[in-house]
């Protein structure tokens, strides 16, 4: 399973760190990214990295948001700077053995989420 943590509450301009631990299976030649779903929307693809370190960005997080992984320790991370209020979601992490791709029926593997909420 995938256990996303570090959401929280934070002012527009700050920054906030995710984790996701990945356990029970292997992740090896998974690509692991987030998503994130706001109220009322659908859930959107955000980011993903390749077991090699290749990354593919939402445009509405590029230059702010930047992903990396530990393949040691199974665990990936979002670090999210100059945050806005539009940023405010819950935030999942998600793995797909078939490579780098923003659709979410492509990802078949699923954290439970961890909520962000960016204040004005």
């Amino acid at each position: 399973q995938l256990q996303a943590s570090g959401g929280g509450l934070v002012q527009a301009g700050g920054s906030l760190r995710l984790s996701c631990a990945a356990s029970g299976r292997t992740v090896r030649n998974y690509a692991l990214g987030w998503f994130r779903q706001a109220p009322g929307k659908e859930r959107e693809f955000v980011v993903v990295m390749s077991w090699s370190g290749i990354t593919l960005y939402a445009d509405s997080v590029k230059g702010r948001f930047t992903i990396s992984r530990d393949n040691i320790k199974n665990m990936v991370y979002l670090q999210m700077n100059s945050l806005n209020p539009e940023d405010t979601a819950v935030y999942y992490c998600a793995g797909t053995p078939y490579g780098l791709g923003k659709l979410r029926s492509t990802y078949n593997y699923w954290g439970q989420g961890t909520q962000v909420t960016v204040s004005s």
